[in-house]
């Protein structure tokens, strides 16, 4: 059973989330029914969050997985976070898109609230329109107060950030003095955030967006720590050759074999490391199917890493980083 931890606002939440990319069938082949079953297995685990995203797989469907689940075996008291979308942020209302988008989901899931909102655009410098980002003066003008609006509602209990877009914008809205509840954040062996960043001339800080997340008591969502696959035995999607997920992989060679020196498998490595991260308070998984799920709550089980292998990660991340 995997353990709980602390996280702000939503009170004590499993140190394991199941994600919703998984299920989704974002990072893999996956079935309805095996996704389904996932997501019991999970609750049988102790998980007590799913974090699920409309864009997760065509039609929604890890919002879909996640209801069909629920119907069949309902859990009252599991946590949901999904998250909105807002690319194109000069075309529309962010704030008519935004209500719609967490209207869309309470119905397909069919609750009447949300645990936990979360802003999936990414932030960028005001400025010239990028696809898939929001710039930060929509942020600060009109999604943050919208956020606390629903939040005073009781629409949603928290809301937050998938922090990868811009890192001083990432910082500076959690440094604010209306910071958000909590901050998803790339936590990964190799520091690898791979296809998800977009900033061409700027390096990520993602354990400086960490640092500042529990100064500031937003709550941190360890995400990626699989990197997009790069960290396990196989990349289980197809991937072109030049793919920065296929290079990062290529890369992570050295942790696939001090893995091996270690006994385990790189995921179960690759998760441990993640959760040993001081700051962390859930490691979401993107797990597809049982299988996978299983080695996930074994490598917790497994405890966190001891001081002698997190030297051996950090060798190997400072190697990679040359």
């Amino acid at each position: 059973m995997t353990t709980t931890r602390n996280f702000g606002r939503l009170g004590q939440v499993s140190a394991l989330t199941l994600g919703g990319g998984g299920i989704g069938g974002v990072w893999g082949r996956t079935d309805r029914d095996e996704a389904v079953a996932t997501v019991h297995a999970a609750l049988d685990a102790g998980i007590t969050l799913l974090d699920l995203a409309p864009s997760y797989g065509s039609d929604q469907e890890a919002e879909q997985v996640a209801a069909a689940a629920l119907r069949t075996r309902p859990a009252p008291d599991l946590m949901i976070a999904t998250k909105v979308g807002l690319p194109d942020d000069e075309d529309g209302d962010v704030v008519e898109r935004l209500t719609s988008s967490l209207h869309a989901s309470l119905n397909r899931l069919g609750r009447n609230h949300i645990d936990l909102f979360l802003l999936h655009s990414q932030l960028r410098p005001s400025g010239p329109m990028v696809a898939n980002t929001l710039a930060w003066s929509r942020y600060e003008d009109e999604v943050r107060p919208t956020m606390e609006r629903l939040r005073d509602q009781g629409t949603i209990r928290a809301w937050g950030l998938t922090g990868v877009g811009h890192p001083q914008l990432v910082l500076d809205a959690l440094n604010s003095d209306s910071r958000p509840d909590a901050v998803q954040v790339v936590v990964n062996a190799l520091d690898q955030s791979g296809d998800i960043w977009m900033f061409d001339g700027v390096q990520p800080r993602n354990a400086e967006i960490l640092a500042a997340a529990n100064q500031g008591g937003s709550s941190v969502m360890a995400i990626r720590a699989l990197a997009a696959g790069s960290l396990s035995s196989q990349v289980d999607r197809p991937v072109a050759a030049d793919h920065v997920t296929a290079l990062d992989f290529a890369r992570a060679q050295p942790f696939r074999k001090l893995a091996a020196e270690l006994g385990e498998s790189p995921a179960s490595l690759a998760h441990r490391y993640a959760l040993t991260v001081p700051g962390v308070a859930t490691v979401v998984l993107g797990v597809k199917n049982r299988t996978e799920l299983a080695e996930c709550v074994q490598a917790e089980a497994r405890g966190p890493l001891t001081d002698a292998e997190l030297r051996a990660v950090a060798d190997l991340r400072e190697a990679a980083s040359v």
